[in-house]
């Protein structure tokens, strides 16, 4: 297919731009549809929201407020009033509002007036929900509103639709994003077109995933939030995948290869790695379903559809690109320097290199001080509380977390997140008047009654994210609602956020023991082995809870909030350990999967445990570090977004990918591996039989190679010694076919000489390894009679055999 795609790549260009283009036409015309489904059956709030809908089936409008507060004087005053009571009635003439409330409306709108006289709110009901109302209506709210400030006089704005038009705009994260992603790529690759295919790729996928997310928004209930987390996701999976397949279509151009056989070749070997990690992450999204929140089904249908598109965009459309770019996907220096000397040699020298030897040296102290680093950055994870976020943890500068303040200033702390106790039988009277004197409760007010149905409005004396509040809930459930005699249940915001970050609790353990039994058994068949998933599965785990940590003490703790511009501390969102979750399993898989599938490789070929995962880290981590350090650029332009829910993920899923990488990847695992030695690749013998082959790297015994020699059999020979001259004893050296099969091997004598047999002349890869004195690999040509070929062993440089 790759081949294919190289050799057809105007067709295949043409045809992902068409398709880009006709997609991204009918979304336009299309339009949105999303809708955030917040059902959690079976809980005391649905319960209270059903009975709702009964007797108030009218109340879909959104209702926003305007605060004002006096410096001096009353809200009563005529001059007050002569510039408020204008505004009012202007915005309710605005099309798009459906009704104001306002605190001049006679003895009704007395409530609407703090006791001091100093506070005063009117509620803006729109005719549609928040996320449907136009935003240029919203803003012209806004504008007149304010536009009734003077010296003295400050006027607020609060709601869910005003919160709508003060978010930045749309597409800037992504932008920033992009930009972060490409300098990263440019000082990676030092080449501007090897800059722009992951980019493109990027581009392409996520492109593709939002327009067709946008589009199934008409058939299915998909919520506002998906395709932000859709471009969170897509954007960070669409560039690494493109940059592993690129760095290895580069390597192989250094080595020698036809820019065709080295494209097909990447696509062969990355490109298998990057479908197998794309099924990982995707299976880790599907794993929120068994959640059975409504919520997240939209969220796990847009991501996955963003990643699926991304795998597709980087095997199909990555090679076409590549066939357009040819050499050039090398920077002008590489080229020269190739055209003069010719091929690279197959070694990795360098920071990668040493990293690797030192970790092979020194795996004990190396993986007890990862292990201490990511238990200490797990210690905040103690103190998670689940909850949800509301303006009040809006930045200090927005007019939507002044009104909140100004509201909980004028009206108590609980005025923000009213409590609904919703009664349908028994002793209303009673009801009402146990609330009143339940501590916590500040006031209680029973609506006139409909169908059969009253709504009691209770404001408790402490603020909707505190803990106290979770306290009251519970206590009117269990104690007020039974003691009364009624038939009543507990609803409003803050009663939903309560009860969805219990169900989320109490959901989580199956979730998490879900998409790692999954990854467990997915890795078990790619790499035949019991430790290598076992290994992975106690990774994610701790990369979860050192993430988590960091969240936690971020968003709940506060530190470094200001320095991020993120607003005021708070709970944290309960949706997101689901969300955060299954994507920090399925990238950290993919992390796993390009690390161990590199050792696998070199493991198959050598069956040396040392040397396998010596060269995999040697050779994979600086194309990891480079993929992780694009990823947290990714993730933490998100900040940027305005959504508090995404803010919250980027900086959490920066965090995860950070440690993930730099410290799991690049340390803890391939230390652990080294202390496991060969125990590594163990796998019985009766799970073997019964285990279905899934190849990560190509199956060379499939079909001949086309480079493979034929002719007379012949011999290399020669010595193995340091760089002083020294022979070097009881050395390794291994003849292998230019796909990496092993041809034959024998260890060096004493005078450090060597022999081993060639098939027929042609071209090989001569391996030599050795415990004191490092390894190296080189390509060399045998031609009619026995070549003499003796190998200088320096300790520095780690082979890097294809």
């Amino acid at each position: 297919m790759a081949r294919w795609c190289y050799r057809h790549r105007l067709v295949v260009l043409l045809l992902w731009v068409g398709a880009l283009f006709g997609v991204g036409f009918s979304a336009s015309q299309a339009g949105t549809d999303y809708a955030n489904v917040f059902s959690l059956p079976d809980t005391d709030s649905k319960s209270a929201y059903d009975l709702m809908q009964k007797a108030f089936p009218n109340t879909s409008g959104d209702t926003d407020t305007v605060v004002w507060k006096v410096t001096d004087g009353s809200v009563k005053d005529p001059a007050v009033q002569s510039r408020i009571q204008p505004a009012l009635d202007t915005i309710a003439k605005t099309t798009g509002v459906g009704a104001v409330t306002s605190p001049y409306d006679g003895a009704q709108g007395a409530a609407q007036i703090s006791k001091d006289g100093k506070i005063a709110y009117a509620q803006v009901t729109f005719v549609q929900r928040a996320n449907e109302i136009p935003k240029d209506v919203v803003q012209k709210v806004v504008d007149t509103a304010q536009d009734a400030e003077r010296g003295g006089l400050q006027v607020e704005l609060g709601g869910q639709a005003i919160q709508r038009v003060q978010e930045p705009p749309q597409g800037l994260s992504e932008m920033v994003g992009i930009v972060a992603a490409a300098v990263v790529l440019f000082l990676a690759f030092g080449s501007f077109f090897a800059m722009t295919l992951p980019i493109a790729i990027a581009v392409f996928g996520v492109g593709m995933g939002l327009f067709s997310t946008q589009l199934l928004s008409h058939t299915t209930n998909i919520p506002d939030i998906a395709p932000l987390l859709a471009s969170l996701i897509g954007l960070g999976v669409g560039i690494d995948y493109a940059l592993f397949i690129v760095t290895r279509h580069r390597r192989g151009i250094l080595r020698g290869m036809d820019p065709e056989e080295s494209a097909v070749t990447a696509l062969n070997t990355s490109g298998r790695a990057v479908l197998f990690a794309g099924g990982t992450v995707c299976i880790a999204l599907a794993g929120m379903l068994v959640t059975r929140l409504r919520f997240l089904d939209g969220v796990v249908i847009g991501t996955s559809l963003t990643v699926v598109l991304s795998v597709l965009a980087a095997i199909t459309l990555l090679p076409a690109l590549l066939g357009f770019l040819g050499p050039r996907v090398l920077s002008r220096r590489q080229r020269r320097r190739l055209a003069a000397e010719g091929p690279e040699p197959e070694s990795t020298s360098g920071l990668a290199a040493r990293w690797s030897v030192n970790v092979q040296k020194r795996p004990r102290r190396i993986a007890v001080l990862a292990v201490v680093v990511m238990a200490v950055l797990a210690i905040p994870v103690l103190s998670l509380r689940l909850g949800a976020t509301d303006q009040g943890n809006d930045d200090a500068s927005t007019t939507t977390r002044k009104a909140y303040d100004l509201l909980a200033e004028g009206f108590g702390p609980g005025f923000n997140g009213p409590l609904q106790v919703v009664s349908a039988g028994g002793d209303t009277a009673k009801l009402v008047q146990g609330i009143e004197t339940t501590p916590g409760v500040a006031r209680a007010a029973a609506l006139p009654p409909a169908q059969g149905v009253t709504v009691i409005q209770v404001i408790p004396t402490t603020s909707p994210q505190s803990k106290e509040t979770d306290d009251l809930i519970d206590t009117l459930r269990d104690q007020v609602i039974p003691k009364a005699g009624a038939e009543a249940h507990v609803g409003g915001v803050t009663a939903v956020s309560k009860d969805f970050a219990s169900v989320t609790g109490d959901r989580l353990p199956l979730f998490i023991a879900t998409i790692i039994g999954l990854g467990f058994l997915l890795l078990l068949v790619a790499f035949r082995s019991l430790v290598v998933p076992l290994t992975a599965a106690v990774m994610n785990l701790i990369a979860a809870a050192a993430s988590f940590g960091v969240l936690v003490a971020v968003f709940q703790w506060g530190w470094g909030l200001d320095l991020l511009g993120l607003g005021k501390e708070g709970p944290i969102n309960a949706f997101l350990p689901v969300i955060m979750l299954s994507l920090l399993f399925g990238l950290s898989m993919d992390y796993q999967v390009f690390l161990v599938s590199r050792m696998h490789e070199e493991w198959v070929h050598t069956r040396d445990n040392a040397r396998a995962v010596r060269v995999g880290l040697a050779e994979t981590s600086r194309v990891i570090n480079s993929a992780a350090l694009i990823m947290v650029c990714v993730f933490l332009a998100f900040v940027l977004s305005g959504d508090s829910g995404a803010a919250m993920a980027g900086v959490g899923l920066a965090a995860a990918v950070a440690l993930d990488a730099f410290i799991l990847r690049t340390a803890l695992v391939p230390a652990a591996m080294h202390l496991f030695g060969n125990s590594n690749w163990w796998l019985p013998d009766w799970l073997e039989k019964r285990l279905p082959h899934l190849a990560v790297e190509p199956a060379e015994e499939a079909a001949p190679e086309p480079a493979e020699p034929t002719g007379p059999a012949t011999a290399i020979h020669g010595f193995v010694r340091t760089a002083d001259g020294d022979p070097v004893e009881d050395a390794s050296v291994t003849l292998m076919s230019k796909g990496g099969r092993q041809l034959d091997r024998v260890t060096s004598l004493a005078d450090g000489s060597y022999i081993v047999s060639v098939p027929a002349p042609g071209s090989y890869l001569l391996a030599v390894t050795s415990s004191a004195y490092g390894s190296r690999a080189r390509h060399v040509v045998v031609t009619e009679g026995a070549l003499v070929y003796d190998v200088e062993l320096t300790g520095d440089e780690v082979d890097a055999v294809n």
